[in-house]
């Protein structure tokens, strides 16, 4: 008797998802690539997923399948260009001062961020009439200056360090004002990031003095303890 051929001899079709489907990380990076081509041409908010999808040329499902809006295309840039930076750190400036190891951090991500200047001076555009679009991309902002001051090898953690890198964000968002209309060699730039440093330092320095001058729940348990053996002993 003859034996029924399998279904792989009958030829069977393959599934087409298995077969058209774009490795991840590729699709990825041509969304994020078309995301940064587009918004160099139009805001931030002009800018919808279908457009997004056609660029990149993946489709709408495959959009969604990595991102949930065009913010989140902006905060996977964000994070690569956090990996670049990060990338960079070698330990040659271990022994030296804070500042310096954080201006060599910044001037790595301004270095990674030169290909993409028109794109930042688009959205700078966009963030300075949009309040609602600013609060969104602050906590991005903010946490990706968390990981610039670790890799300087500046604390980072904690209710203390969100302020302090809260503040670097923003004397960073200084600089790119400059940076975005800077020649090549960002000499400007160089001297706008040492005059917000500078600037940061004695923030920072303040910002140290006030954590220290705040009561801690301990301290003042302590101080109160103390305080009512006192009262009890007169």
């Amino acid at each position: 008797m003859a034996r029924r051929p399998t279904r792989a001899a009958r030829g069977s079709r393959p599934a087409p998802a298995a077969a058209s489907a774009s490795p991840p990380l590729a699709a990825r990076a041509a969304i994020v690539a078309a995301f940064l081509e587009l918004l160099a041409d139009k805001r931030f908010e002009e800018i919808g997923l279908a457009e997004v999808a056609a660029r990149a040329g993946v489709s709408l499902a495959d959009l969604r399948d990595h991102f949930n809006s065009t913010l989140g295309i902006f905060a996977a840039h964000v994070k690569d260009i956090d990996r670049k930076v990060l990338a960079g750190n070698d330990g040659d400036m271990a022994e030296e001062p804070p500042r310096e190891r954080l201006f060599d951090v910044l001037m790595r991500r301004l270095d990674a961020l030169t290909p993409h200047r028109a794109a930042l001076r688009s959205l700078m555009r966009s963030v300075s009439c949009n309040p609602a679009l600013a609060l969104a991309i602050n906590p991005i902002a903010v946490n990706s200056h968390q990981w610039m001051l670790t890799a300087a090898g500046i604390g980072a953690s904690g209710p203390k360090g969100v302020l302090r890198a809260q503040g670097l964000a923003m004397l960073f968002g200084r600089v790119l004002r400059v940076f975005v209309d800077d020649e090549e060699d960002n000499a400007r730039t160089m001297a706008a990031l040492d005059r917000a440093l500078a600037r940061g330092q004695r923030w920072s320095g303040l910002l140290d003095d006030i954590c220290y001058l705040m009561p801690r729940p301990g301290r003042w348990r302590r101080r109160r303890r103390r305080d009512e053996d006192e009262i009890y002993a007169a």
